[in-house]
This record gives C-alpha cells, structure tokens and sequence, in this order.
C-alpha cells in the first residue's frame, strides 16, 4: 500500500482497480553484494542518501540456507552472496526534475561499484535496469543480450536461450530484455 502511494486507510482491494493514484514516475537499479561493507563505504551512501528527497533503498539478506541450492537448479542463479540492494528514486509526472533523479541514481550506483559484485556487476532480473542494455530491434543478437542477460542469470542465461528457442523460437513474446531465441540468431548470420 505505501508503494502505491495510500496512506492508511484505504483497504488493500483498492490496489485491484488497477490505477494508481498519483503519475509516479521511477527508477530503480540493483546490486549484489558478497563482502561487508566497510564503514567508509556506508559513511559515503549515506551522505549520497541525503542528497535525494524520494527514494526508497532496500536490502534484502540472501545466504543460509539458500546459498545451498546449486545456481543451476533454477534460472535464478545469485544466492551465495550476503544481500542484494534495491535502489530506487521516484517523482511526479508534473516534477520537472525528472533528469536530476536520474543523474542521482546513476551517480549512486557509479559509488557503488567498488562494494559491490564485480565481473560482471550482477543485478536482479525483477528490478529490471535498462541502462544494462535493451533490445534495439525484434532480432538482438545473443551477444549483445549477454550485456543484460548474464548479470540477471549467470551461465544460465545460455540454457534459458536453448528454452526459448524451443518455446518461442519467433519471439512473439519480448520485452527490452528478453531472452532472444537461438533460430532469429541463424536466420540474420
């Protein structure tokens, strides 16, 4: 409900209407992350935090017993790490600062990246970050969605291709990052 904007109150049926109330606007980047922090790190977010008015940034812990399930027993392969964050900036549609929250965002995981997962800098497919790159056309080549598709699944983003080509080998269903289908790939060689 705070997400969506509601205040307490409202009961959580009015989420089924399917309109938001406000015009909000987001970005949103992700990390993983594998080591601790050090305080230096965390004394430079947080100065970094306070130059934002609507952000929401969250760190979800990962390891225990996940890190026992082997990367390639599902397509999500990040489990042996300490946690992942969320970073996320928002505005009205009537802010016309929409470009000084971008520049924010990209500024703050530009800090990031020294504390962060590395080779690739990996992120989570579900807070789906198109500066990671985008399809540019119907028929992307695997290589060039490799730029987004191994930080979202590791090796796994090769298997995920061969399950594509078998289910969607025309690639009815895409997105900015979808996976490309390995039959596109012979047809434009």
């Amino acid at each position: 409900m705070y997400i969506a904007g509601y205040a307490n109150g409202p009961r959580p049926e009015v989420l089924l209407q399917g309109k938001s109330i406000f015009k909000t606007y987001f970005k949103a980047k992700s990390d993983f992350v594998k080591d601790p922090i050090s305080e230096t790190g965390l004394e430079g977010l947080w100065k970094r935090l306070l130059e934002e008015t609507n952000l929401v940034i969250i760190w979800n812990p990962y390891g225990g017993v996940m890190s026992k399930i082997s990367e390639s027993a599902i397509p999500f392969p990040l489990r042996k790490v300490l946690f992942k964050i969320q970073y996320v900036t928002a505005w009205l549609a009537e802010d016309e600062n929409e470009a000084k929250h971008i520049d924010w965002i990209r500024k703050l995981y530009n800090y990031m990246a020294p504390y962060v997962t590395k080779s690739p800098r990996y992120a989570y497919v579900n807070y789906r970050d198109l500066d990671l790159g985008i399809n540019k056309k119907r028929n992307t080549s695997i290589n060039e969605a490799s730029a987004w598709g191994t930080r979202y699944f590791k090796d796994n983003f090769y298997r995920l291709i061969k399950i594509k080509t078998k289910v969607d080998p025309h690639n009815f269903f895409r997105h900015e990052q979808s996976i490309p289908p390995l039959m596109l790939q012979a047809r434009n060689s």
